[in-house]
């Protein structure tokens, strides 16, 4: 298996190249809804829509502002995924300083990266603004014109796309060199694990039903949507397939996928999800459950004790064909001519495999693009995303990655109880993780620390 999409980093995941913003915050729902949200919804609130009120510069970065407007429309994204996450909100005050911090703080790596000479071109933004419209089931045109029609300003939101993967890029590159694990690491956190047996420290596969509630909706609406989330929720129980339920029945952005979250920590979910799924069995059905953003219907696929012998994970077994940029291949070329072989297989005129051993440009070419059976995080995250959001026998849209243009197609799935050995490599990404994350926060301090930052007003929200 080629070795060239492992993740040297494994971030924790959200849109493909849109995680960017590191876990320092005070409480994870907290610093979760800190990053970019790629939900049609979160637009609007996300960049300015309609007049603004005065502006007026709350700190210089280096000479750079950070305006109140800047604050204002961070803090309603924030306030936004809070409420769809069904998480405490911290007071008002404290939650605009985090956010007046997180502003300072991105806008001094933005310049550390323009320092470094890092750049992201108009084909890898596209590639962004295409990734959020296919999670929204919208084709790039219709995606534009949903925007424009919010009264959101398509070139502001290019920008912001800009500066996190920028932010990605500088942040990966910094951190990647810094992150080592050894076996002893890995020896330390199964003990630990093993002799702290500690609820919070479960690893659960969820998959999940957002049955929205609308602010303001009236009792009989709300009784309404209770009503449609408990007819999802006994549908589950009597064993039809949830993820066709999700497709069919969330407002969820999850919904492409089946609903599903993919395997992560408990403290990296809602701690209304993990009380809520903790006493039910893998396959169990729990909910609804009732949080701010309406009404949840939750499956729990797996469970797991991250570092015992029976942990389970969803394997995944793919294949590619890789073009790799170069002077004499463009990305704009790379994406055509990755369109026109999926053309080809999907209307039959070519195989898969006979394509990746005459075109790309991985190891895995002789193999026919077959990366093997992979586990959760094996890949690099804009490479799994695309992974993870195929059923089995589809094909990617051509993806761009920092190895160059992939196309992609999932050939099946498994769960599959791992041997100690393969254990030991899953505790290796958990360990590189936590690892990546010190990491990310030491850099980001001493980049905050050489910053000369200036406070000029306190935001007025």
């Amino acid at each position: 298996m080629t070795d060239h999409f492992f993740s040297p980093v494994r971030p924790s995941r959200l849109a493909v190249l849109l995680l960017c913003v590191p876990l320092w915050w005070s409480g994870v729902a907290t610093a979760q809804a800190l990053r970019p949200s790629t939900q049609l919804g979160s637009l609007r609130s996300a960049l300015p829509t309609g007049p603004q009120t005065a502006d007026f510069i709350v700190a210089l970065v280096n000479s750079e502002p950070v305006t109140n407007n800047d604050v204002r429309q961070r803090m309603q994204r924030v306030e936004q995924q809070l409420t769809q996450q069904g998480a405490a909100r911290p007071p008002r005050e404290e939650l605009a300083h985090q956010v007046l911090e997180q502003l300072v703080s991105e806008r001094a790596q933005l310049q550390q990266a323009a320092e470094l000479g890092l750049r992201v071109d108009e084909g890898t933004l596209l590639q962004a603004e295409q990734s959020i419209a296919e999670q929204n089931q919208l084709s790039l045109e219709e995606f534009r014109r949903r925007v424009a029609a919010q009264g959101t300003d398509i070139n502001r939101l290019r920008n912001d796309l800009r500066n996190q993967i920028l932010l990605q890029r500088v942040r990966e590159r910094e951190v990647e060199s810094r992150v080592r694990v050894t076996e002893s690491d890995i020896d330390d956190f199964i003990r630990e694990r093993q002799t702290n047996v500690d609820p919070s420290q479960l690893a659960l596969n969820l998959a999940h039903v957002l049955v929205l509630v609308p602010e303001g909706a009236t009792e009989e609406r709300v009784r309404e949507l209770q009503a449609r989330a408990q007819a999802v929720a006994d549908r589950a129980r009597s064993g039809q397939d949830f993820a066709a339920l999700a497709r069919e029945y969330s407002d969820a952005p999850e919904r492409v996928n089946g609903g599903v979250f993919g395997m992560r920590p408990a403290d990296r979910l809602p701690a209304l999800f993990v009380q809520a799924a903790q006493p039910v069995p893998a396959g169990g059905i729990a909910g609804p459950l009732r949080s701010p953003a309406g009404f949840h219907v939750l499956k729990v696929l797996e469970k797991s004790q991250v570092g015992l012998p029976d942990a389970v994970l969803t394997q995944t077994r793919a294949r590619h064909i890789l073009l790799r940029i170069s002077p004499q291949l463009s990305q704009d070329a790379a994406v055509t001519r990755l369109s026109q072989y999926r053309e080809q297989v999907i209307s039959g005129q070519a195989s898969f495999p006979a394509l990746a051993r005459e075109h790309s440009e991985d190891g895995s070419a002789r193999e026919g693009g077959d990366l093997g059976w992979a586990n959760p995080g094996q890949f690099v995250p804009e490479f799994e995303e695309a992974m993870n959001a195929l059923r089995p026998g589809e094909i990617s849209q051509p993806l761009v990655s920092r190895f160059g243009v992939h196309l992609i197609r999932v050939d099946e799935r498994r769960d599959n109880t791992l041997s100690q050995r393969e254990q030991r490599e899953v505790v290796r990404g958990l360990v590189r993780e936590k690892k990546a994350g010190e990491a990310l926060q030491s850099w980001a301090q001493d980049v905050r620390s050489r910053a000369f930052v200036e406070y000029r007003e306190t935001p007025q929200l």
